[in-house]
Order: C-alpha cells, then structure tokens, then sequence
C-alpha cells in the first residue's frame, strides 16, 4: 500500500464516519421515544448490531472512495465517481434525519430508493476506476437493500 493511498483512505474513512456520527445524533432524538414504541417486522435488527453494521459499511466505503481517490482527483471519471460518492453519503446522512429525528418514516423510505440508485451508479463508476473499489461498495448496496425493506415495514406496520 503506498502513502498516498493510506493517507487519502484514511482520510475519506473519517469523513464516512463523520457523517455515521452525525447519524448517530440524528437517532438520538427518535431512538429513545419513538423508535421504540414502533411496530416492527420479525426481521427487526437490535440497536447496537444495526449501529455496528453501519460502522462497518462506513469504513468499506471510506477504504473505496480512498481507493478511487488514489487514482487521482484531476481525471474526469475520478472526479465523477467521488461526485457519485459524495451525493450518495449525503442521501445516507439524510435517511437518519428523516427516519429518526423527523420521525417520517414514508419520506425515509424515498430517500432509501434513490440512494440505492444513486449507489448503483457510484458503483458503475468506481468500477470504471478501480474494480476493488467497486467490490467494497456491493455489502453497502445490499445493506441498503436491506434497509429498504426494513423502512418500508416499519411505515406499512406504523401507518
């Protein structure tokens, strides 16, 4: 592993977890009154698992958008696929919001839609860069996938 790759993965892991801490804040205000009296599906994940889990994909794709970084930000298909990168952490940090501080779980729902498509794409991208890169991303999408389903029994159990 050469410096520079350690050094900008390292750095694109703390902004990931930076953005899962800001989740974290996010949760507090839905996790100790609402969240609780949900009605929630048999597939229900406990707190701390679901907390973990996220923890982990943070740091997946931390290490893959510090990959593609590597690569070199002035060519065109690395700057478009942190692009990607960038605009789907935000629609991640934005399903927290939604989700627990909002309390909405029907607009947390959308926002899980079009961040596994806007994932689909960063994909495709970091695949055009780097194909270890783009591996990494793939425990994401299908954690998301799972998180789809999860959100869209919580709203249909809820509402």
């Amino acid at each position: 592993m050469t410096s520079k790759l350690f050094i900008r993965s390292s750095f694109a892991v703390g902004v990931c977890l930076v953005f899962g801490f800001l989740g974290v804040i996010a949760t507090q205000t839905g996790i100790a009154d609402w969240y609780p009296g949900l009605e929630k599906p048999w597939f229900h994940i406990q707190e701390d698992l679901f907390s973990g889990i996220w923890m982990l994909m943070y740091i997946l794709m931390g290490i893959s958008a510090g990959i593609v970084w590597s690569k070199g930000f002035y060519h065109k298909w690395v700057k478009t696929a942190l692009y990607h990168f960038g605009f789907q952490l935000f629609l991640n940090g934005f399903w927290f919001l939604l989700f627990f501080a909002l309390k909405q779980p029907f607009f947390a729902l959308l926002d899980l839609v079009v961040l596994f498509v806007v994932i689909l794409f960063t994909i495709r991208w970091f695949k055009i860069v780097s194909l270890p890169a783009a591996y990494l991303l793939i425990p994401y999408a299908v954690w998301v996938l799972f998180a789809i389903v999860f959100n869209f029994e919580i709203w249909r159990l809820n509402s």
